[in-house]
């Protein structure tokens, strides 16, 4: 019994001994990079995105991932950065339209992804956004919701 027990204590010993020189050769399998997209990113998002997304803290350049226009005729925008953090950028009227950020045009960051296609931020006075392909859907604190179809451009 008594060599049995040192007979397994050895062959403990010397597998951990490999495991651990398996490990630090190298080997390991590596981490996932937190710089990988999370979804498919297109063309970079607008200048005016790009310089609010620096101001937001956005790790570099912002590419879009969804482009909307409404029926009331604003355009938004979901872009991504290099780290797979979203943003919203809306504006009344497109990108062709005057520009006055929290007047005509909104930029929130930390929007959150369902995974089926709905992208969700929510504004400082707590209002929230939903926008996916077909639809834009505003919940207002007070609990009010608007909603506009998406149009072809």
């Amino acid at each position: 019994m008594v060599i049995a027990t040192a007979l397994l204590a050895i062959i403990g010993l010397i597998g951990g001994y490999l495991l651990s020189e398996r490990r630090g050769s190298g080997t390991s399998v590596p981490k996932p990079s937190p710089t990988l997209s999370l979804l498919p990113a297109y063309q970079a998002c607008l200048d005016r995105t790009q310089e609010m997304g620096a101001q937001f803290g956005a790790n570099g350049e912002l590419r879009q991932v969804l482009r909307v226009r409404t029926e009331s005729r604003a355009v938004i925008w979901v872009c991504q950065d290099a780290d797979g953090a979203l943003y919203y950028h809306a504006n009344k009227g497109g990108a062709e339209a005057p520009w006055v950020e929290n007047r005509t045009a909104l930029f929130l960051a930390g929007v959150r992804y369902d995974g089926v296609g709905a992208f969700t931020a929510t504004a400082n006075d707590g209002a929230t956004f939903t926008v996916s392909l077909d639809r834009l859907v505003i919940t207002h604190k007070d609990g009010t919701v608007e909603e506009q179809a998406v149009v072809q451009d």
